[in-house]
């Protein structure tokens, strides 16, 4: 067995497919093949249009029509017409779907469970896993506006100044910082996005407005295991264009130069270096771009 990259990634695939069960004709002990259970699953989790499952799961439409089937037939399904367009259907569990759906969650969260009890650095294992599925899921990364206020805004919040206060020399404390209010990263004076990779939050960018012309940038971030991936360019271009539909004509930002990456961002993407604007304590770099 060598050791070059290739060698290395097929000998993760292959443990990989041993541990999640992909070989076994009746997955997890529930009778039907992984595949059927992962149709099972994400329409439980509401990926009801068949459109939408196809694309989430990245199925071919024939494979994709014999799973329904099977599920139907199992009395674990229902399809319908869409409400709204007749070209499309809508899957649905059934009351013995949504009880086979519940036993594939509980026995997952058991397995997962044991296998982060028995490693001796969980959090190392997960950070890898992170790592992984941004890497693999970075073309279904979907962006969405939320309200700042939500769990998995404040998620993203939340772990924004936890690495401020990693990063910065003298810390950081958010009571200190020229902090929005939430309403000012709220339409029609604002917006707030985030990056959600297989509904699990890895970026994001407020929007902070005040019904004037000009309004600015705030909290950027991107979860370490999606860096490199080009998601912060994404969140920005993302943000000015929400911001133009706000009917904001030019955006301001602050940084600091503890965050080199930042500023490299904002230096190639057409953002220009003016004077500080703001009495906020911790930036120390300030930008402007004309929408």
């Amino acid at each position: 067995m060598t050791h070059d990259p290739i060698s290395r990634f097929r000998r993760f695939a292959r443990s990989v497919t041993t541990e999640v069960g992909a070989l076994d004709e009746s997955f997890l002990g529930r009778g039907r093949s992984l595949g059927a259970a992962r149709v099972l699953n994400a329409i439980g989790h509401g990926h009801a249009d068949v459109a939408d499952l196809r694309t989430y799961l990245n199925l071919d439409s024939g494979l994709l029509s014999r799973l329904l089937r099977q599920l139907e037939g199992e009395d674990l399904i229902t399809l319908s017409p869409s409400p709204t367009d007749a070209r499309a259907r809508i899957a649905a569990l059934t009351l013995a779907g949504k009880a086979e759906f519940t036993a594939y969650e509980e026995i997952s969260n058991t397995r997962a469970a044991n296998l982060l009890d028995r490693h001796p650095h969980p959090e190392a294992l997960l950070a890898a896993m992170d790592l992984i599925a941004s890497a693999l899921g970075q073309d279904r990364t979907v962006i969405e506006e939320r309200d700042p206020r939500d769990p998995q805004s404040l998620f993203c919040l939340n772990e924004y100044y936890a690495e401020l206060g990693r990063r910065l020399r003298t810390g950081f404390d958010v009571n200190l910082s020229c902090d929005p209010q939430a309403t000012d990263m709220i339409p029609p004076r604002g917006a707030f996005l985030v990056a959600l990779s297989d509904g699990m939050p890895i970026g994001c960018v407020g929007v902070k407005g005040s019904g004037a012309p000009i309004a600015e940038i705030k909290r950027l971030w991107i979860a370490p295991s999606a860096r490199g991936l080009g998601m912060a360019k994404r969140l920005m271009t993302a943000a000015e264009t929400r911001a133009k539909a706000l009917g904001i004509q030019t955006l301001r930002l602050d940084t600091n130069s503890a965050l080199p990456e930042a500023i490299r961002l904002y230096q190639t993407t057409g953002w220009t270096e003016i004077d500080r604007f703001n009495d906020d304590p911790y930036p120390d770099f300030f930008f402007e771009k004309t929408l």
